[in-house]
């Protein structure tokens, strides 16, 4: 459920004050994928060596022009390829996007009673497999079409080649214009002796809503020792600065990237109530701060037991929902239940020399109502048994009533005056519209973000990091809401997008 302001959104109320492991609030909104331009989504689950990858098609345009182009390691069967219902990515983004929560002193003088201290394979070698038009007889190119096969409205082939020039040529022959540079950044896939998922639209299966064409998430599977996930060839369509969030599931386990730096994003930051109908800028703020005190850093915004939440913007990941995006077919059944971690990258083209590999990493809590040293609310991330991470923003509203009793009990937060549960259902479809929205951090923040707000771990490969404290005053804590290069065509981050010529 999504709002355009923060103060439209899902709420969800408690009837008494919580203990300080359950504690639940008013739930004000979200930063969702849609507070960004250009903002690609991939959900990925892994478990042993599987890998399930879905992909989120943010295409707008001419079904008849789409086409996508995936390095994936193996060849893939049909049984492997499915559609997913667009719902699940709604949910993951959701479920896992930083969230605001909003709190109300509790009556100091009420009694609370508890301490708050798979198809057949088809080779053909001959020719490629033509996408409508007549096929045109060139060389031999060393390119095979080593799978083919229809799959929701996409038809799909799987390419083999032994050279990059020529795979650029083969999808030429087929109608595709290859942005420019497409060879060099196939070359070192075909070198590796990767595999080409392409998919094309038919446009005759495709459902139209308010004149645009609705295109299914892509969901495939495979085994492989590496987990990671092929952007180079993406960043060829880069037209500018292009987000990515890529919502990872693995059986009680944490990624982060093997190869570029990791860091949190800061949390249990308190607000003023000015923030309340301006969180989309607020956290577009944060989230540029963050990028400038670690410049080339990958910013993990979620890591939580994806069978709970708190608070909950949206009924936690079900059984089925978890199937759906790859339970069904991992390898390892009943091995404890799944993390979802949430990553976010920021890149513009030339940023990324390197695909995203990922690694385990160790379980971290913050973002939570807890209290350390019995003073302040934890802050950043650490280190624990369990993963309870999340990005947690909050507006307080101290009591203002009469306190008439001798031993007031302050700081207890809950719902709004009056108790009982409470649900604000958002306008959905308003999901955090890019705005021309501006807010600096110091006008919101009670307090400036500092070095202990966060948790940094540096990746194997290239370092980008630089030590910088953040300054909510200067051009660091200023961002424009959704700001970003948009272009004509939305692009996946993931693969290559290419659009057809018209024959």
């Amino acid at each position: 459920m999504y709002g355009r302001a923060a103060a439209l959104a899902c709420a969800v109320v408690c009837a008494t004050p919580a203990a300080a492991d359950a504690f639940c609030g008013f739930y004000v909104g979200g930063a969702d994928a849609k507070l960004f331009n250009d903002a690609t989504m991939v959900a990925m689950m892994r478990d042993g060596t599987r890998t399930v990858l879905s992909i989120q098609n943010n295409y707008k345009g001419p079904p008849n022009d789409f086409a996508m182009v995936v390095p994936v390691p193996v060849v893939l069967q049909k049984k492997q390829v499915k559609t997913l219902p667009r719902e699940v990515f709604e949910r993951l983004d959701q479920l896992a996007a930083p969230r605001l929560v909003e709190y109300w002193e509790q009556d100091p003088c009420r009694p609370y009673g508890y301490d708050r201290d798979e198809g057949m394979v088809v080779e053909d070698e001959a020719e490629p497999v033509s996408f409508g038009g007549s096929y045109r007889r060139h060389r031999k190119l060393k390119v095979k079409v080593e799978a083919r096969f229809a799959v929701g409205e996409y038809d799909i082939v799987i390419l083999g080649a032994g050279d990059s020039a020529d795979l650029e040529e083969w999808l030429h022959r087929e109608g595709y214009n290859i942005p420019k540079g497409a060879e060099t950044v196939l070359r070192p896939y075909v070198a590796q002796g990767s595999k080409f998922f392409v998919a094309k639209v038919n446009a005759a299966k495709v459902h139209f809503q308010d004149g645009q064409a609705i295109l299914s998430p892509l969901r495939f599977y495979y085994d492989s020792e590496q987990f990671n996930l092929p952007v180079r060839l993406g960043m060829i369509n880069s037209e500018g600065r292009q987000d990515l969030i890529v919502h990872i599931l693995a059986r009680a386990q944490r990624y982060e990237v093997a190869n570029y730096d990791n860091v949190t994003i800061p949390t249990n930051l308190e607000l003023s109530e000015d923030a309340i109908g301006h969180f989309g800028g607020f956290y577009a703020a944060l989230f540029d701060a963050t990028l400038q005190a670690y410049p080339g850093a990958v910013v993990t915004e979620y890591a939580w037991d994806a069978s709970s939440c708190d608070p909950c913007p949206t009924p936690a990941l079900s059984p089925d929902e978890i199937a759906t995006l790859g339970g069904d077919v991992v390898t390892e059944p009943g091995r404890g239940g799944f993390v979802l971690t949430r990553l976010h990258a920021r890149y513009r083209k030339g940023d990324l020399s390197d695909d995203l590999v990922f690694r385990a990493a160790p379980p971290i809590v913050g973002g939570r109502e807890f209290v350390r040293n019995g003073t302040e609310l934890e802050r950043g991330a650490v280190t624990d048994q369990i993963n309870n991470f999340q990005g947690r923003y909050i507006v307080r509203h101290p009591w203002t009533g009469p306190i008439a009793c001798e031993h007031p009990q302050r700081g207890i937060w809950g719902g709004p005056p009056g108790g009982g549960a409470q649900q604000i259902v958002a306008d959905k479809g308003a999901a955090f519209a890019p705005t021309k929205e501006t807010v600096k951090l110091a006008s919101v923040l009670k307090r400036q973000v500092a070095p202990d707000d966060y948790s940094l771990s540096r990746g194997s490969g290239r370092v980008h990091f630089r030590q910088s404290g953040i300054q909510p005053h200067g051009c660091a804590g200023c961002a424009t809401a959704g700001g970003g290069a948009g272009g004509a065509l939305l692009l996946l981050a993931l693969g290559l997008v290419v659009r057809r010529r018209r024959r």
